[in-house]
């Protein structure tokens, strides 16, 4: 059976709210398995270890079949600035200046990972995968991502399985809502996405705190993933590359 894999992202304790109604929404759904993406200090702002009611939150989540994954350290873009106009509207422009992962050489994208992973487990939870905020990875990321323990990174195009690299393609459906012509094409494009992969054998769906600021998106994701429920059976990220049950 063809699988579906939700995410949801920029999990922290300041998000925490926003990613309330979300969570209510996939409990109206039958709670389906869901890959949480922890940022452990969202745009600096406290480390995830430091609040203990977010820890008890996750914990829940957590024994109720919910992965936690790691997703950057920061989730900020704070390296140099590119040279290219391609690469600066890319780090900027299209991901609001979040990609914290686009332009770091591997021993900071390493130390980074590292520092994440640490962080995660001293909270109690293992993590076995990484996501870049946006999808985002320099060469020197990927470089530091091939030497680290974990089990698979993801990208746009689908996963990665480590050590050796082998790619899972799937796609992956997301929307923006930083604006009112982004929320009207997002409501068409979430229309549109069962018919244009229906052929996917793994669809991935990228849920973000931002998306539950309005109604209309979050029913035209219910709809979705409603629909999609009926198809496709649900899994987190580590059972998307088979390694869970």
């Amino acid at each position: 059976m063809k699988t579906l894999c939700i995410a949801l992202h920029d999990v922290a304790p300041q998000t925490w709210p926003a990613c309330a109604p979300i969570l209510a929404m996939l409990e109206r759904l039958g709670m389906p398995p869901v890959t949480l993406l922890v940022v452990p200090d969202f745009h600096g702002h406290g480390a995830v270890d430091r609040h203990w009611w977010f820890v008890e939150a996750i914990h829940r989540r957590a024994a109720r079949g919910a992965e936690i994954a790691l997703h950057g350290f920061t989730h900020r873009d704070d390296a140099p600035p590119s040279r290219t106009v391609g690469e600066r509207a890319k780090r900027s422009l299209l991901t609001c200046g979040e990609g914290e992962f686009s332009a770091l050489g591997r021993d900071e994208a390493g130390a980074r990972i590292e520092r994440g992973v640490s962080m995660l487990e001293r909270c109690g939870w293992r993590t076995h995968g990484f996501v870049p905020p946006a999808w985002l990875l320099s060469d020197g990321a990927k470089a530091a991502l091939r030497q680290c323990a974990l089990r698979y990174y993801t990208d746009h195009a689908g996963f990665v399985v480590l050590p050796g690299g082998r790619r899972i393609a799937a796609p992956v459906v997301t929307i923006s809502p930083r604006s009112r012509v982004r929320r009207v094409a997002s409501r068409a494009w979430l229309r549109l996405s069962p018919a244009l992969f229906h052929t996917a054998s793994v669809l991935r769906i990228g849920l973000h705190p931002a998306d539950a600021m309005h109604p209309e998106l979050m029913r035209a994701w219910e709809r979705l993933l409603s629909r999609l429920l009926r198809e496709r059976r649900a899994v987190t990220k580590l059972q998307a590359i088979g390694g869970g049950t």
